[in-house]
C-alpha cells in the first residue's frame, strides 16, 4: 500500500502514469543518463523519486515493461521502515516542485 501511496504521489507532480515508481529496475539510453546525471544528488528512497522527477522535466517519454516480483519478508532482507517513506515523499515534493 506504501508503495502504491507513493506512485500516486509521484504521479501527481510529474504528470506521468506509472504503475510502480519504486521498482528500482530502470534503464535509460545514454543520451537521457548525459542529461540527468550531474544533477543527481539522492541515494536510497531518495533516488527513484529524482529520477523519476528529473526524467519526467526534460520531457523524456517513458515506457513501463511487466517485471516478475517475489516481495522479500523483514528476515530474508527487506528493513524499509516508515523513515524511508518518509524520505520519498520529501523528494517526491522537492524534485516534484523545485528541481
Amino acid at each position: 500500500m506504501g508503495n502504491q501511496f507513493l506512485t500516486f504521489l509521484s504521479n501527481c507532480f510529474t504528470n506521468l502514469n506509472l504503475t510502480d515508481m519504486e521498482t528500482c529496475y530502470k534503464l535509460f539510453r545514454r543520451e537521457c543518463l548525459q542529461q540527468i546525471l550531474p544533477q543527481l544528488q539522492q541515494d536510497r528512497f531518495g533516488f527513484e523519486p529524482e529520477v523519476t522527477a528529473r526524467i519526467s522535466r526534460a520531457g523524456f517519454r517513458v515506457y513501463e515493461l511487466a517485471i516478475s516480483y517475489s516481495g522479500r519478508s523483514y528476515s530474508e532482507g527487506k528493513k524499509i521502515g516508515w523513515k524511508d517513506g518518509c524520505k520519498a515523499i520529501w523528494c517526491i515534493l522537492k524534485y516534484g516542485l523545485w528541481a
